[in-house]
C-alpha cells in the first residue's frame, strides 16, 4: 500500500491553509492601523463597493459564516462604521448600510492592497492572475 498520499507535504489542503494563514497575518499590522480585523475588512470592502446590502447579500458576497457575520456586524455597528435597519416592506429583511465614518475609512485603506502586493514580490502579476483563476476553480 502506497502511503505517500498521506504525507503532509503532498496535501494541497495544507498548502492552502498555510498560504491563507500567511496572507491574513500579513494584513494584520495594516488592518490594526485602521482598527479592523481581516473579516471586518472583507465586510468593509463589500460595503465600500455597494454602500447598502441585505444581510443575505453580504453573506453571499463575503462567504462569511452567518453566526460569525452576526458578531462582526455587531462590532462594526458599535464602531459606527455600519448601520443595520429593517426593511420598510419586509420586517424580516435587514439592510446593512455604510455610515459616513465607514465610508471615510476607505481612504485610510486605499493603499492596503498595494502594500500587501509588495509583500509578495516573488509572485508576478501574471502568477497572481493564474492563482486567482485556479482558486476560483476550487470554489465552484
Amino acid at each position: 500500500m502506497n502511503e505517500a498520499h498521506l504525507k503532509l507535504e503532498n496535501q494541497l489542503c495544507h498548502r492552502l491553509y498555510m498560504a491563507s494563514n500567511g496572507i491574513v497575518r500579513s494584513y494584520r499590522p495594516l488592518l490594526e492601523a485602521i482598527d479592523l480585523t481581516y473579516p471586518q475588512y472583507v465586510v468593509m470592502m463589500a460595503m465600500w463597493e455597494h454602500k447598502k446590502l441585505t444581510i443575505a447579500q453580504l453573506l453571499e458576497k463575503t462567504a462569511i459564516d452567518g453566526g460569525a457575520m452576526t458578531l462582526i456586524l455587531k462590532k462594526m455597528v458599535a464602531k459606527s462604521l455600519l448601520d443595520i435597519v429593517k426593511d420598510n416592506d419586509d420586517k424580516r429583511k435587514k439592510w446593512v448600510k455604510l455610515t459616513s465614518e465607514g465610508d471615510a475609512l476607505r481612504t485610510k485603506a486605499t493603499n492596503i492592497p498595494s502594500q500587501i502586493r509588495c509583500s509578495y514580490e516573488r509572485v508576478t502579476a501574471e502568477e497572481f492572475k493564474m492563482l486567482t483563476k485556479l482558486l476560483d476553480k476550487l470554489l465552484i
